[in-house]
């Protein structure tokens, strides 16, 4: 069975890791998909991988006039946009007394402008069209609670988590139905940076950061992008019509809300 057969999705950061991983999903379950990145090359051969039904999209989550270029030309090449994945962000750590504006606002300008704009963006496409939509926002266990070297990106999360409440609530009566999913830690090349951070302020070995947060899973082990595709097409499909504004955790039991 094919879940998401006609559908046309719209994934940022889908170049690599979970994003592509939600592409390949999306594809196995009949969708076809645009593949929106700011490395344009890298988006490019991954959607040449991935066969006909892929195309590649260059977007830039903090540039508006690229958010509305890259909408536009999904629509033209697509015809629609009927799924929206607001996956593109990226991670920063350090002591309160270390943080830089320039790095909150960084932060801030692609995890959670980034995603606002690329929905509303999406959500008017979607009005106008007439025919209802999924969005999908990446939240992050992150955004539940606060961490000690994470302030900024726990922040940016936590605003994720209240932007899909707003906008589902918002939405849902043009239905257009907002979500998203919480993972927990997961591996993937962004866990060198990562535990480079904890390495610098733990004081701990290359390496070591990344094993203790696998061992503390309760699941057993670190996520993988894969494990979070289930969610992602579940969400995506019409068996969730009637979820609205929720956030989904799916991280191997690291957080229970």
């Amino acid at each position: 069975m094919t879940r998401l057969a006609g559908k046309t999705a719209l994934i940022t950061g889908a170049a690599r890791g979970i994003g592509l991983a939600f592409a390949k999903a999306y594809l196995a379950q009949g969708a076809r998909v645009a593949l929106a990145d700011i490395d344009i090359a890298r988006a490019k051969a991954c959607a040449t991988d991935l066969g006909q039904n892929a195309m590649a999209v260059e977007l830039d989550v903090t540039r508006q006039d690229s958010i509305d270029r890259g909408v536009a030309e999904t629509t033209q090449t697509l015809g629609q946009i009927d799924i929206l994945i607001n996956n593109a962000a990226i991670f920063t750590a350090a002591p309160i007394t270390e943080i830089t504006r320039d790095d909150y606002q960084r932060v801030f300008d692609i995890n959670v402008s980034g995603a606002l704009f690329t929905m509303q963006a999406v959500a008017k496409h979607m009005i106008d069209r007439g025919a209802g939509g999924k969005i999908i926002n990446m939240a992050s266990q992150a955004g539940r609670r606060g961490e000690p070297l994470v302030a900024v990106y726990c922040a940016s999360k936590a605003a994720v988590i209240s932007l899909t409440q707003s906008a589902g609530l918002n939405l849902i009566k043009y239905g257009i139905n907002v979500n998203a999913i919480a993972p927990g830690v997961v591996d993937g090349e962004h866990w060198d940076s990562v535990d480079a951070f904890f390495a610098k302020y733990e004081n701990k070995a290359p390496g070591q950061k990344k094993r203790e947060v696998g061992a503390a899973v309760p699941y057993g082990r670190m996520g993988r992008a894969e494990d979070l595709t289930g969610m992602a097409v579940f969400l995506a499909s019409d068996e969730a019509d009637y979820i609205v504004a929720q956030t989904y955790n799916v991280d191997g039991g690291n957080w229970m809300s």
